[in-house]
């Protein structure tokens, strides 16, 4: 007799459209606040790291005009479904660097927390021989 078994996974993610928290909600998680402020460039990387980009990719941001922050907050917005613009996550990268990185690593945090829902779905069949 054999045993055959088949697992689906549906995975489902409930936005709401908009940033978990705002920019400037700093004292809303003091965790991650306090590690932005002592060491910002590791922060960063952590960041990028645990929204699965490259751990280096924020170093570049000296080089390439803030163009990796922006190219990452596009990139979070997309992926959790938040409302805004290019031209918006540019504003707001340029004018609030810091408040901007720690709002991302909120958001990711949330994302990460609330987690994507996941749906098991076992199917077994048995072959009689």
């Amino acid at each position: 007799m054999a045993v055959q078994q088949q697992i689906t996974t549906v995975t489902t993610n409930q936005s709401s459209g908009e940033w978990s928290t705002g920019l400037c909600d700093c004292c809303s998680d003091m965790g991650t606040c306090c590690c932005a402020l002592w060491c910002f460039p590791c922060f960063q990387c952590q960041t990028a790291s645990h929204f699965g980009w490259c751990v280096c990719m924020p170093l570049l941001d000296p080089c390439a005009f803030l163009a990796v922050s922006c190219c990452m907050r596009s990139s979070m917005r997309e992926r959790y479904g938040i409302q805004g613009s290019t031209c918006g996550d540019a504003a707001v990268v340029c004018c609030c660097y810091i408040c901007t990185w720690c709002q991302m690593a909120r958001e990711v945090k949330t994302q990460t927390t609330r987690g994507v829902q996941q749906v098991h779905v076992v199917t077994q069949q048995v072959r009689m021989a």
